[in-house]
């Protein structure tokens, strides 16, 4: 994979961008601190601006590698990070790459975090030169599926007892969507226009 980092990304209504220590009490305020949103994640709600602060450092620690992918969903109208996107895992040796998100729960469906997937998904197969991105989600948590579907991922099945959250040991459903299905559908759109 042709591997560039971090960028920065816009579409219609937001700015993917890098996180900075500026943005922990967002972070926390938004999206970090609520269990419902983490419900479903592999990491525990924070209970201080703190914690988030030492996550971002981390996480601003590791922007020199250009094999981390980290975004602040940020809409365009006041740049204040609402959640974020990332890439969490990834396979060189058959150019996959595996996806995360979360969002504070006061954004929830209005289509920011299919926006934003749609963004990533565009740079990671046209520049990245991905050849497979996929992802996951606790059947519990259909709606990240729906995410997924409404981005062109494929429901490929679901492997029991086979992931870990906040709430256990769970199924994990799981989606991909092939580099060739992503030129295919573009292609589709542009001879609708």
């Amino acid at each position: 994979m042709n591997h560039l980092g971090t960028i920065k990304i816009e579409t219609e209504r937001l700015v993917l961008r890098r996180l900075d220590l500026s943005d922990a009490k967002a972070m926390f305020e938004n999206w970090a601190s609520d269990d419902e949103v983490t419900k479903f994640l592999t990491w525990p709600p924070h209970d201080s601006v703190d914690v988030s602060s030492r996550v971002l450092e981390e996480w601003i620690g590791n922007y020199a590698d250009n094999k981390f992918y980290q975004w602040a969903i940020t809409l365009k109208k006041d740049d204040e990070p609402i959640g974020t996107i990332s890439v969490v895992h990834m396979n060189e040796d058959i150019d996959t790459i595996h996806i995360g998100y979360c969002i504070g729960r006061k954004w929830w469906r209005q289509g920011i975090t299919s926006e934003a997937l749609a963004g990533i998904i565009a740079f990671l197969i046209e520049q990245v030169e991905a050849k497979r991105i996929e992802s996951r989600h606790d059947p519990r948590n259909p709606n990240s599926g729906k995410v997924m579907v409404k981005c062109g991922f494929k429901f490929e099945g679901i492997l029991r007892c086979a992931d870990k959250n906040n709430q256990g040991i769970c199924d994990a459903a799981i989606y991909g969507l092939l580099e060739k299905d992503y030129y295919c559908a573009k292609e589709q759109i542009k001879e609708q226009i």
